[in-house]
């Protein structure tokens, strides 16, 4: 009998012993937009990333990916789950890009991770509070902490102070998104880790292709003779458009193309007017900051595969938002569009269970605040509280699946949690960030996506993602539209609701709600 109960009781161990939790490698960079990525279809055709596109061969590339609206909050919500609303005491604190929060007010969840036998590592950019987390969220860490070095701040390509394990920063030379490459390596290799049967995170912030978009010399004049269709709507008017898009004038013609003019006497950093400047010269430089990206993804990949890791590794790449270069007038992010906003999400779940994903596109929308509830399904764990997102896991297995919610981006400037409870009025400057773009909550469904622009008055916008995938054609405007307008509408609020925002019963009528 003793005998039975002991076979018994190995029988029953087995799935456990069987369902290793897997390593997770997230690859994160700063401001690419999928048209940077060539296996996106908005791809341009000169761009090339065989490494990128050999990981979406491998995994699972989502058409409709928005992580967040700008850098701070979209990293926020990667370590809380949380939308912007819903990340309290997270807050912008001195001289810009300074900022704090309190821990045991926001709880980071790789402590969680921690906690359940996972070492945690996170290498590159840090633009999260001035507070890195070393020794309570991170295991092991090398990071330029942006908040904390504000006069560094600008330097995003050389010349970084940086913190090795919440030391004293040392200014380290030498191309950063090599370096990050460097370290992400030595990490894969054991680097860090005393324990090498422990499960892995690791969180690789690139801060490419941030402004001031800095190619690596030797990628330099990669695609000098490239040729980007430029925008349709580069210029005013914009039919359809809000108002503050109708003022974006970042751009004029001169000889036939558009070049940049000056709008502003200071402007964020790397991103300063340069006058006279051919928007197709921004497009060239901007993409070739991406090569060394990919080609630091196919090293580290490789890494993976020469270490023996690559079997048991969930691999994620994504971008904190996208960036537009002269769609709809804007230079910049944050703004509502898919040029602004859209990132790359590519997932690749562990080698074993690859082959049956390998190469699927979905095209269901998703959210930056659907990956850490997927982290934690696919590390088999509970989520310590409760996150806004949905698990991305059933998108993965099943080419059927669908979203059980839509999927929601709340963008409100630079304000967090409580903090936006009061919506400010349309003359102050609170309501706006970035090239003065206003609050929103933007919600995406299936082919379509719906914005509410919280500003008195202000006009909704509805689009039709398959049909005009350049976001041309206001459906909100259209009275044969109504019906769907009203439901998305209503969506949005109930998201709002369910996701406690607390601004959502004192939102401005816009003018297309009658």
């Amino acid at each position: 009998m003793k005998r039975i109960v002991t076979a018994l009781a190995c029988w029953l161990a087995l799935p456990l012993l069987a369902a290793k939790q897997p390593n997770i490698l997230f690859i994160y960079t700063d401001d690419q937009s999928t048209r940077t990525v060539s296996s996106y279809d908005e791809a341009f055709d000169f761009v090339k990333t065989p490494n990128i596109d050999a990981l979406a061969a491998a995994g699972v590339r989502f058409e409709r990916a928005y992580i967040g609206s700008w850098c701070m909050p979209s990293r926020a919500t990667m370590l809380t789950g949380h939308h912007q609303h819903g990340i309290e005491s997270m807050r912008m604190e001195g001289k810009y890009p300074g900022s704090a929060y309190d821990a045991d007010k926001c709880p980071f969840w790789p402590s969680i991770f921690r906690e359940h036998g996972y070492v945690t590592a996170q290498i590159g950019k840090w633009h999260t509070g001035v507070d890195g987390g070393f020794g309570r969220d991170w295991d092991y860490q090398i990071i330029w902490n942006r908040p904390k070095y504000v006069e560094n701040s600008p330097n995003y390509y050389y010349d970084q102070l940086t913190e090795f394990n919440g030391g004293k920063p040392q200014m380290v030379k030498g191309y950063t998104t090599d370096n990050y490459t460097d370290w992400a390596i030595e990490f894969i290799n054991g680097k860090g880790r005393a324990d090498k049967q422990k499960p892995w995170y690791l969180w690789l912030c690139y801060g490419a292709v941030h402004g001031p978009f800095t190619p690596a010399d030797r990628h330099k004049g990669d695609y000098k003779n490239a040729k980007p269709p430029m925008p349709k709507d580069v210029y005013p008017p914009r039919p359809g458009k809000p108002k503050y898009v109708q003022r974006m004038e970042h751009w004029e013609p001169k000889n036939g193309v558009p070049v940049e003019r000056k709008v502003r006497e200071l402007g964020p950093v790397g991103m300063r007017d340069i006058p006279g400047r051919p928007l197709r010269d921004w497009i060239q430089q901007y993409h070739e900051g991406v090569r060394a990206i990919d080609e630091g993804v196919g090293r580290v990949l490789q890494a993976l595969k020469d270490s023996g890791q690559d079997e048991d590794t969930l691999i994620v790449f994504t971008s904190d938002q996208g960036f537009a270069w002269g769609q709809h007038g804007f230079k910049s992010k944050v703004g509502p569009y898919h040029a602004s906003v859209a990132a790359p999400l590519i997932i690749r779940v562990p080698v074993a269970k690859a082959k049956a994903t390998a190469g699927r596109v979905v095209s269901e929308p998703v959210s930056g605040v659907d990956l850490p509830p997927t982290f934690f399904a696919q590390a088999g764990l509970k989520l310590p509280w409760s996150m806004h997102g949905e698990d991305l896991s059933p998108l993965l297995e099943s080419p059927k699946a669908k979203r059980q919610s839509p999927a929601m981006l709340v963008h409100t400037g630079k304000l967090y949690g409580s903090a936006t409870e009061v919506i400010p009025t349309a003359d102050d400057p609170a309501l706006y960030h970035g090239p003065g773009v206003p609050w929103y909550v933007m919600l995406a469904e299936g082919r379509y996506k719906y914005v509410r622009n919280l500003i008195e008055g202000e006009m909704e916008e509805l689009y039709d993602l398959n049909k005009d995938p350049e976001e041309l054609n206001n459906l909100a405007l259209k009275p044969r539209h109504a019906k769907r307008l009203a439901g998305l509408r209503a969506k949005a609020i109930e998201e709002l609701r369910r996701t406690k925002a607390p601004f959502v019963e004192t939102m401005p009528k816009p003018s297309t709600l009658k």
